[in-house]
């Protein structure tokens, strides 16, 4: 297990207060040996401020600026990545720079809301979200700057995994995010029972869990501690693939029947574990990120289709899609429409990072440079534009499924 980032929430001010990340990248140096000492491996260190839309008040035009500005003092404050937070439901206009701000940078990330309890699910906001990872897919030639863009659907503040992190507080605070699907591998390879293989998971979890929030509760208690994400994060090789942890559970393959069950016990795991839980915690299946799964959906065993009905268990929802690079705004418009109605129906937060690779078509091979990725192929996406009343651009609520008991 590994720490994927330690990411350090803030209002950075407008322009950028130097002195409040200077102070961000001192906390995060210390935080970072503190936790090496300990024997955990961290990967990255992170930024994420409180959203663009009203650390600009207003002057949204420079949010291109705003990135480049930030990403040069990344270097010298030893952060690998920053977020500027989500477009908002409430500034529609919001949607329409950030495309724009990504080509600007290299290293900041961005998002998007598509529905919160406050606005129900705006289905202006998923339009303008599904334009972005069109315009985005266009940026350089392989697709790869949708890789820094997500479209959330009732994601709150908090969350450490990139790039739905983002800030809703003047006061700085910081949560961790795991690297450890390995932990599932390892639990259910050769278990002869399902609980037995639930059980080492479960402890795994809360004595790693425990211990990282001892250190943030002693020696990093300057800063508040939000909690751990500890969703099963995947590396691209099997020993720490999300996709071979449930096929050791006893699925000949991810994608067949059977494996919405994997997910839900794995994710139900993370929550029985007693650490102090942000985020989304569970079940993670980026498909470029995890080598197994990445195979199934070249093979066509695992499916657009079946990662979106694993969203009604897993924690985060659809990550690093491959699709044709041909696909419309109006084509994405639909899946991002069904990832709400998920997310404000069972009242858990989903997020949708989609990459169209141009030039590529549904089978193709995707030929990504990338150390973090899996190579598959491009996933077929079953989508027609919608029609009204869905293609309007109103609002509407969905009440959490009520309780019967």
């Amino acid at each position: 297990m590994k720490i994927r980032s330690i990411t350090y929430f803030l209002n950075p001010q407008y322009p950028l207060d130097g002195k409040a990340l200077e102070k961000a990248g001192e906390f995060l140096v210390q935080a970072k040996s503190t936790y090496e000492a300990a024997g955990y491996e961290v990967q990255t260190t992170r930024l994420a401020a409180i959203p663009f839309t009203r650390l600009l008040h207003g002057k949204l035009n420079e949010l291109a600026r705003l990135a480049q500005q930030l990403e040069e003092l990344l270097p010298q404050i030893n952060v690998a990545y920053a977020s500027l937070g989500p477009a908002l439901i409430e500034f529609p206009e919001s949607y329409e720079v950030i495309p724009e701000a990504i080509a600007a940078s290299k290293n900041i990330f961005f998002s998007g809301v598509m529905a919160d309890r406050k606005n129900g699910i705006s289905l202006k906001a998923i339009q303008a979200c599904a334009k972005i990872i069109q315009q985005a897919s266009t940026i350089t030639a392989d697709g790869f700057a949708n890789l820094r863009f997500a479209a959330l659907a009732n994601v709150k503040a908090g969350a450490p995994f990139f790039p739905a992190a983002y800030h809703d507080k003047d006061e700085p605070a910081f949560a961790i995010a795991t690297e450890s699907a390995d932990l599932a591998v390892k639990a259910f390879n050769s278990k002869k029972t399902l609980d037995e293989g639930r059980r080492e998971l479960i402890a795994d979890v809360e004595r790693h869990g425990q211990a990282i929030a001892q250190i943030a509760s002693t020696v990093l208690s300057k800063i508040k501690f939000l909690g751990i994400d500890f969703s099963l994060a995947p590396f691209p090789d099997d020993a720490h693939s999300l996709g071979q942890a449930v096929e050791n559970m006893g699925i000949s393959k991810i994608g067949l029947h059977g494996s919405l069950a994997a997910a839900a016990i794995l994710t139900e795991a993370i929550d029985r574990a007693d650490f102090p839980h942000t985020g989304f915690s569970g079940f993670m299946q980026p498909i470029l990120e995890d080598s197994v799964l990445a195979k199934r959906a070249a093979e066509g065993t695992l499916t657009i289709k079946d990662t979106l009905l694993y969203s009604t268990v897993c924690g985060t929802g659809l990550d690093t899609v491959p699709l044709a690079g041909d696909t419309t705004a109006e084509q994405i418009a639909p899946l991002l429409l069904d990832l709400s109605a998920l997310a404000m129906r069972l009242d858990k937060p989903l997020t949708a990072r989609l990459m169209p690779v141009p030039g590529k078509q549904a089978g193709d091979s995707t030929n990504f440079d990338f150390g973090f990725f899996a190579n598959s192929k491009v996933m077929s996406l079953d989508s027609a534009p919608l029609n009204m009343p869905l293609s309007g651009d109103e609002s509407f609520s969905l009440k959490e499924k009520r309780s019967n008991v």
